[in-house]
């Protein structure tokens, strides 16, 4: 039996863990003597499912309510919205999801049409669950401090910022947004004092993470992630909601009410495939009828395919993390889709041992996140003093002058971070930079996420390669970057919130991962095609901006031999060979060679006339570094320097 516990009411406000879930959701706190407790209603349920009803009277539901008016209303009542965060209206994962009325196709944030409210966002319906739980919170323990909310690990930068933003609507003050797999792992080593190296397998209802660390006397450090953030048991449950349907002579299409029941009614099964190796139902809604049997054997087949997508992420987490899955220490599974006898079976044959489940995989994130807000709000006994070390889930960079990336911080950077990079101008006179923020791993913009567009403007005119840009990325602990951009010659600054275009460009990050390996080779001979291209186009640049000014330093034999140089690089800058296009580079500098002297020649000679000897010889030494900074025939970027827009 355990023991009642009654707040102190001059103790001050008390920080909670929230694991906001796209299935369920549970908010925790630390008890006065150091454990983490998941907070429960007056019926003793801990579980608060994810879903909001909107009424046409302006009332809300949430929670057990809002799920018992689902399949009545199921256009009104919004589940598993935590799949919709930071997605645009336009992606094909949000059409796939369902049953909603959407009211708009197209633009950077999903808006559902519901009663009594018009429309509504992905953000505003997490709002309302995490205020259910605050007020849980506030039933339980009077006044409620800050709050670590957790998040899937391979949540992107739009998708955390909506979820910061969601709380804020809340009344809730963020102390910090934490990954789900690290929570898990935070309350694992706590609660069994150990150490060693772990993988977290976790798979709930929307989304997949998994995560290799090092738990070493209280330091846990993230070695690797990886993950699908479209990815979880609401996949199973369409998988076999597919079949109810056509059992009840529905396949291929169904209305939101079918839709609904059959979803339900599969979910209902899956839980209780756990117990039963055969289940019967019989379904029965709105005047169709059928008797539906699933054996365990059809369902584990039936989802295999899921389950060796999260193959992919984990062996791909173990050769990032450089850690073989015999040197792994223990596997722990969070998640309640990991209750599913086929996931526990796969984990095992995956990482060549058995997963630990001593911890409840609803509960566990929750409590993790507890701890680490008693922590971070100071009040944390010393045997609970701990260091995270979290890393970024994918790389983060600018898209540079020929669509090509130039990566400021790398895929499983520890967190939190900074790292700057100075850029230049490309054309002559140019007085603002278009910079554009993306994160993946491919070598080209175009095939990574866009996270953000903005444009720097009010630098100087002056020759291309002289203005100096250093952008800084500042990534925070809650995993969400912020931009800084200097021009160095001015001085003129500006700082940038990079505000989440919550869904541009959409594929799942899963998918973004798989392409950059498998594109690899052929994405580097893209990489090399665009840089040759723009090295091209400025030397043919520099040259003919020679010729008409100096053209009188060559002979009509010279003139021709450069022409010519030139032609055949703007042959192969129209064909696809980079090193042909190398290598035409090479021609025209060399064609050049004795013409870039002579210029030089001439420049020294004009900077000289009336000046003395001291002055002499600072010219000559500063047109001798001039000559090796620079082309012969004009500016361009310097060594430490990528050219952007």
């Amino acid at each position: 039996m355990s023991l009642l516990q009654i707040s102190d009411p001059s103790s001050g406000p008390r920080p909670i863990g929230i694991d906001l879930g796209t299935t369920n959701s549970v908010v925790a706190y630390v008890s006065s003597l150091g454990e983490p407790l998941a907070i429960s209603d007056c019926d003793g349920v801990v579980l608060v499912p994810s879903v909001v009803h909107y009424a046409e009277d302006r009332t809300i539901a949430v929670g057990p309510r809002a799920k018992a008016l689902a399949l009545d209303h199921p256009e009104d009542t919004i589940v598993s919205v935590k799949r919709f965060m930071g997605r645009g209206a336009d992606d094909p994962e949000t059409r796939r999801m369902g049953p909603y009325r959407f009211a708009t196709s197209e633009g950077p944030v999903v808006r559902f049409r519901v009663a009594g409210r018009g429309e509504v966002t992905p953000v505003e319906v997490s709002a309302e669950i995490l205020r259910e739980l605050k007020d849980r919170a506030e039933d339980e323990l009077g006044q409620v401090g800050g709050a670590v909310i957790t998040v899937p690990a391979y949540f992107d930068d739009a998708q955390r910022q909506a979820t910061k933003d969601a709380a804020r609507l809340a009344g809730l003050e963020v102390l910090r947004l934490l990954n789900e797999p690290t929570a898990a792992a935070l309350a694992y080593g706590l609660d069994k004092k150990t150490n060693g190296t772990f993988a977290v397998y976790d798979l709930g209802g929307g989304t997949f993470d998994v995560t290799i660390l090092v738990l070493d006397d209280g330091v846990f450090q993230v070695k690797s992630t990886g993950g699908d953030s479209q990815l979880g048991g609401d996949d199973m449950d369409r998988a076999l909601a597919s079949r109810i349907l056509t059992a009840l002579g529905l396949e291929g299409t169904s209305s939101p009410s079918f839709t609904r029941y059959a979803l339900d009614a599969a979910r209902a099964i899956k839980h209780a495939l756990t117990d039963h190796e055969t289940v019967t139902t019989d379904l029965s809604h709105e005047g169709r009828t059928a008797s539906f049997t699933v054996a365990r054997d059809d369902f584990d087949a039936l989802i295999q395919p899921l389950l060796q997508r999260t193959g992919v992420a984990c062996r791909r987490a173990l050769r990032d993390a450089g850690v073989e899955a015999s040197a792994l220490d223990g596997v722990i599974l969070v998640g309640g889709s990991t209750r599913v006898p086929a996931v526990r079976r796969y984990v095992a044959q995956l990482f060549g041992r058995a997963p630990l489940t001593d911890l409840d995989p609803d509960l566990v994130v929750a409590m993790g996140a507890a701890l680490q807000a008693d922590m971070l709000a100071g009040a944390g006994s010393s045997k609970n003093d701990v260091l995270l070390l979290d890393v970024l889930p994918l790389s983060l960079g600018l898209e540079a002058m020929g669509g090509v990336v130039e990566r400021i911080l790398p895929r499983n950077t520890p967190i939190p971070a900074a790292a700057a990079q100075v850029f230049t101008t490309y054309a002559d006179q140019q007085t603002g930079f278009e910079l554009h923020v993306v994160q993946g791993e491919r070598e080209l913009a175009a095939d990574c996420r866009s996270l953000a567009r903005f444009t720097l403007r009010g630098i100087p005119p002056m020759a291309a390669g002289l203005a100096r840009l250093e952008v800084r990325f500042d990534v925070d602990a809650d995993g969400i970057l912020h931009v800084t951009a200097k021009e160095r010659t001015t001085g003129l600054e500006q700082k940038v919130d990079v505000t989440p275009s919550y869904g541009l460009d959409d594929a799942t990050i899963e998918k973004m991962l798989e392409d950059a390996y498998e594109a690899g080779e052929s994405d580097i001979e893209k990489r090399s095609l665009a840089e040759q291209r723009v090295e091209a186009e400025r030397v043919i640049l520099a040259t003919e901006k020679a010729l008409s000014e100096d053209g009188d330093l060559v002979s009509a034999e010279e003139r021709a031999s450069i022409e010519l140089a030139t032609r055949r690089l703007r042959e192969a800058h129209a064909g696809t060979k980079h090193r042909v296009i190398a290598a035409r580079i090479e021609e025209l500098e060399h064609a050049t060679h004795e013409f870039a002297g002579r210029r030089m020649d001439r420049a020294i000679r004009g900077a000289l006339a009336g000046r003395d000897l001291v002055s002499v010889e600072e010219t000559t030494r500063d047109a001798r570094g001039i000559e090796h900074a620079h082309d012969p025939l004009g500016p361009s970027a310097p060594a430490d320097s990528t050219e952007v827009e």
